[in-house]
């Protein structure tokens, strides 16, 4: 836009100018606020700005000075870098598989090694310690600097991705792999900064409930911008920002390339990711360049420089650092005006121009302003160079894919950063670790215990809690005579009761998202409360009724609202505050089964790394329970999807005492034992009486299956039904015609877990093949099926290859299986599961099928028998359709 009366211009820039010189900062924010509103008053259009100008947020002197000791810092910064190098570069001279990244800390180590030096919270006997979701192609600088401070042995570092045969390293941060130093798996992109966010939150909600102390721990989330391409990257931020989570921090470093290419070559991250952060109220910290630009800058009096800066996009920035100065000079300083502002300066000296996260002093700057800033949480946006300092690859296309350096190369980077290693020494690679009483190991040592201890380190036992007694749970395994109700609604009977226990009551987060009142947990909201930062600040609509929406600062229930990834991410942050806070918390995330897994697997797998203990409850499950609903809402593989978790206990019972059994042994793995479990429990929305429990069923429901109904002994014929969930009912009820029109009798069996049932099938397995000598152990389905008790059918609401996981283990080779494959269908239950081939009469039909070729019935028998149970041979397949 042409400027059309300058001197107007400038007494207006003036203005503003003294403003803000004489009554601060604030005054002026008032007055442009007064004047936007008058302009919008009058019905002008006010330009739309969201951004700023591409230059750092803190100016010259605006910025907190760094207190240390820059020349010693920036000697361990490069030790650091070194080794990284090293310990990639050696582990692909081993083994050119192995792989490794360098590019990502290359570009970064600025940004951690300020972090450490002065910012990250070691835990302590006075404080918890911060909590840092590092950047997962960053975990070589992270491994590096744990080598300087005696943290990890040469052998380790040798043995970077190797993690078979123990004492290696894990090739990003798992705790699972190493449970004493990363507390958060990461490399996963996207599920760091969501995950961040909400233990953030589950920060503040554990200091207003009263369990950890109020305001002392920052959480710090390292990522990349390409990252922020992931949803699950920026999707959550809002909440962040309505929140006022003053105790996150996003550092993301801006090294304008993902993968493949620039992240926007055509236009600019920095600016866009400015935008979007400051929309959902987060305090934007840009840290774009490095201090030599300042006396560029502050010559720049007719702003030529700083719209220079503006135009060009990302694709050219990268250009500029992949060339040299000669061409930055000629291309970025692309006006005679310009040029003339660099003509006293070498090719070299532009070529040194450097970026903002390049820089200490800048990085320091950011990070001092956003510890301090209350009421936001804050962003940092760096800009830096991928591959920085690595010679041939450095702002390359390929960076991100470097693993080995050449030689020339190698001889730069030592000179560039004054590593002590001679030329004859190059091609081996060898690490540095100055002597312990170095000043560099001193200075090291000092600054971590300034600031409480290393980090990263992960706590990996907390206090014990003991369970409920059995008995507490007496009303449910009694079973409810003849009223109907859904396991669903036994499941908030049992959570209702835990609650009120003494030792765990005030330790369960229950976790909803958006769908209590499906699950009829309504009444908690009035008994428990829902976490809000702020309270209540309305009346609610329904105040007068019993159960009334409350909110309260000291809630106890986290309704997350329609997400199931933010819920997920809350209950990981729940499910390991054992270790975050040494708190032991236990969550209940109770969700519509078909959008919990399915959704939010990689989420899901996340929790197994991270060593997550608590509870996930899919409710309406199974693929015919849920009639009315349809394709898109009817789970018939969430347990198929959760046998994939190594960690991961699944449960699919039918009756509420079961389903307070498996409860109860889940809260004495996890509380009691402090086992690194989190177990999956299916429950459903279909009514019936409750039976009460059989005695001493109790270990038959944990480890898997339990006969509920015996064949009289010495019958003629006989078959093996085994059932789950909602069609255990079925096959109860397939049992009767058998015996009535067929005389077949039958043993009937709960089977609470086909999951169990395979995990202790490959175990026995395992061990007798490596114990040939050994006397031969049988697995559990071997112990509880008969070999002489007939043929064997099986028949879940799941498909069919949830109960094929046991066949090798069943004892007889008639075994057949039922289930519902095939996409779901909005009808009737008793119509679906006719549709789907699991009901009663399908079920009596498949154990005929079975006895006739045994030869114990005729074919005749089963021909006869389409008509009899209203099977049209005919009927297209549910799998087809």
């Amino acid at each position: 836009m042409q400027d059309i009366d300058s001197v107007e211009t400038q007494e207006w820039l003036d203005a503003l100018e003294s403003v803000i010189e004489r009554e601060g900062e604030e005054r002026a924010h008032y007055l442009m606020t007064r004047m936007g509103d008058l302009a919008t008053k009058s019905g002008s259009q006010l330009p739309y700005a969201i951004t700023t100008p591409y230059r750092n947020t803190l100016g010259v002197d605006q910025g907190a000075l760094m207190p240390g000791d820059l020349f010693m810092e920036r000697r361990i910064r490069s030790l650091v870098r070194w080794n990284a190098l090293a310990m990639v570069m050696r582990a692909n001279l081993q083994d050119p598989d192995l792989g490794g990244h360098i590019s990502s800390f290359a570009s970064s180590a600025t940004l951690y090694d300020v972090g450490f030096n002065y910012f990250f919270k070691g835990p302590s006997e006075q404080q918890g310690g911060d909590l840092v979701f590092f950047q997962g192609h960053a975990s070589p600088g992270v491994y590096a600097r744990a080598f300087l401070e005696g943290r990890i042995s040469e052998e380790q570092m040798n043995n970077f991705r190797r993690e078979v045969s123990g004492g290696g390293l894990s090739s990003y941060p798992h705790p699972w792999l190493m449970p004493d130093f990363w507390q958060f798996p990461t490399v996963s992109m996207g599920l760091g900064p969501i995950q961040a966010i909400y233990q953030a939150r589950f920060m503040k909600y554990l200091e207003s409930r009263g369990f950890i102390e109020a305001g002392t721990r920052k959480v710090w989330c390292f990522l990349g911008d390409g990252e922020c391409d992931e949803p699950e990257s920026l999707g959550a931020i809002s909440l962040a920002g309505r929140e006022k989570l003053d105790n996150l921090i996003f550092v993301i470093n801006c090294n304008l390339q993902r993968l493949d290419g620039p992240v926007r070559g055509n236009g600019k991250i920095i600016q866009e990711l400015e935008g979007v952060f400051r929309g959902a109220k987060w305090n934007v910290l840009k840290v774009i360049w490095g201090r030599l630009w300042d006396p560029l800058l502050a010559r720049d009096k007719d702003g030529l420089l700083q719209r220079r800066m503006d135009e060009a996009v990302d694709g050219e920035y990268q250009n500029y650092k992949a060339k040299d100065g000669a061409f930055v000079r000629e291309n970025f300083f692309n006006s005679p005006a310009l040029k003339d502002l660099v003509k006293d300066m070498t090719d070299d000296e532009i070529w040194m121009l450097n970026r903002g996260g390049h820089d200490p002093y800048k990085v320091y700057a950011a990070y001092h302003r956003a510890v301090n800033t209350q009421g936001q949480p804050s962003v940092v946006l760096a800009k830096t160079i991928k591959g920085y300092g690595t010679g041939a690859g450095e702002a390359q296309n390929t960076a991100h894919n470097t693993k080995k350096v050449d030689t020339e190369s190698l001889k730069k980077f030592r000179d560039r950063f004054n590593i002590p290693i001679a030329d004859s020494e190059l091609e081996q690679l060898p690490f540095y670790r100055p002597p312990a009483d170095s000043i560099e190991a001193r200075y090291l040592t000092e600054r971590r215990q300034a600031l409480g201890g290393f980090v990263p380190q992960r706590r990996s036992k907390s206090v014990a809690i003991p369970a409920p007694k059995m008995d507490s749970f007496k009303s449910i395994t009694d079973g409810t005579g003849e009223r109907e109700i859904s396991t669903t609604m036994a499941f908030v009977r049992i959570l209702s009761q835990l609650v009120k226990d003494k030792a765990l009551g005030s330790r369960i987060v229950p976790i909803v998202p958006d769908e209590a009142r499906t699950f009829g947990m309504e009444g908690m909201f009035r008994q428990l409360g829902i976490y809000s930062s702020v309270g209540q600040l309305y009346e609610p609509v329904d105040k007068d009724q019993v159960m009334f929406y409350r909110e309260d600062k000291k809630g106890q229930i986290l309704e997350e609202g329609i997400t199931e990834a933010g819920a997920m991410s809350s209950f990981i942050a729940a499910a390991t505050s054992y270790s975050t806070h040494n708190q032991p918390m236990l969550p209940f995330y109770i969700f519509y089964s078909m959008f919990g897994l399915q959704r939010i697997g990689d989420l899901a797998w996340a929790a197994g790394d991270s060593r997550a203990r608590g509870f996930l409850i899919g409710g309406t499950a199974g693929r015919t329970t849920l009639n009315g609903e349809g394709l898109q809402h009817e789970d018939g593989h969430s347990h198929i999807m959760a046998s994939t978790i190594p960690n991961c206990r699944s449960y699919d019972p039918t009756y509420a005492g079961e389903l307070a059994v498996i409860i109860r042994e889940g809260i004495r793995q996890m509380t009691e034992e402090q086992q690194d479990v989190f177990y999956y429990i299916t429950v459903m929305n279909e009514n019936y009486a409750q039976p009460a429990l059989p005695e001493g069923c109790e270990e038959g429901i944990i480890r898997g299956m339990y006969r509920l109904e015996a064949a009289p002994a010495g019958a003629a014929r006989k078959v093996q039904l085994l059932g789950s969930g909602s069609i255990l009912r079925e096959v109860r009820e397939a049992a009767v015609i058998l015996r009535e029109q067929y005389q077949v009798e039958a043993d009937v069996w709960s089977v609470t877990s086909f999951n169990e049932l395979r995990r202790d099938g490959l175990d026995v397995e395992r061990y007798n093949r490596l114990h040939p000598g050994a006397k031969r152990r049988a697995s559990y389905v071997e112990q509880c099926l008969d070999k002489d008790g007939g043929a064997v059918i099986a028949a879940t609401d799941y498909m069919k290859l949830f109960a094929e996981q046991i066949r090798q283990w069943v004892p007889v080779k008639e075994y057949k299986v039922l289930g519902t494959d095939g996409f779901g269908r909005s009808d009737s239950r008793k119509q679906l599961r006719h549709f789907f081939e699991v009901d009663r009469n399908w079920i009596v039909l498949t154990a005929l099928e079975a006895l006739v070729e045994r030869g114990e019935l005729k074919a005749q028998v089963l021909t006869e028998a389409f008509a009899r149970l209203g099977i049209d041979p005919e009927k297209p397949n549910p799998l087809n359709v």
